[in-house]
């Protein structure tokens, strides 16, 4: 363990130390802004790197889109399986009224 171990663990300890005294002293709305401005910041994060992936490797990204969408129809006729209302439920013969 070199010099600049003990400083970074100090420098994590003492980033979470005053990260917990700004929540403690800021008004619940003011968190609540900086929480909604934190999550704005990652989705707009988030989107720049997947249009980066998409425009490199569009055929991975229709694959993956497509497995989504399977993975969910599955899942869907899953439940509706298990709720009794099975599209491919067979249904009672027809009465015989002569």
């Amino acid at each position: 363990m070199n010099k600049f171990d003990g400083y970074t663990d100090r420098v994590v300890d003492l980033a979470g130390k005053v990260g917990d005294a700004v929540k403690e002293h800021l008004p619940e709305h003011a968190m609540r802004w900086i929480e909604t401005g934190a999550a704005i910041g990652a989705v707009k994060t988030g989107s720049r790197v997947a249009g980066k992936f998409v425009r490199r490797n569009p055929v991975l990204a229709v694959a993956a889109i497509a497995g989504a969408g399977l993975l969910w129809y599955a899942t869907r006729q899953r439940r509706q399986a298990a709720a009794g209302n099975s599209i491919t439920k067979r249904a009672p013969p027809p009465s015989r009224s002569s």
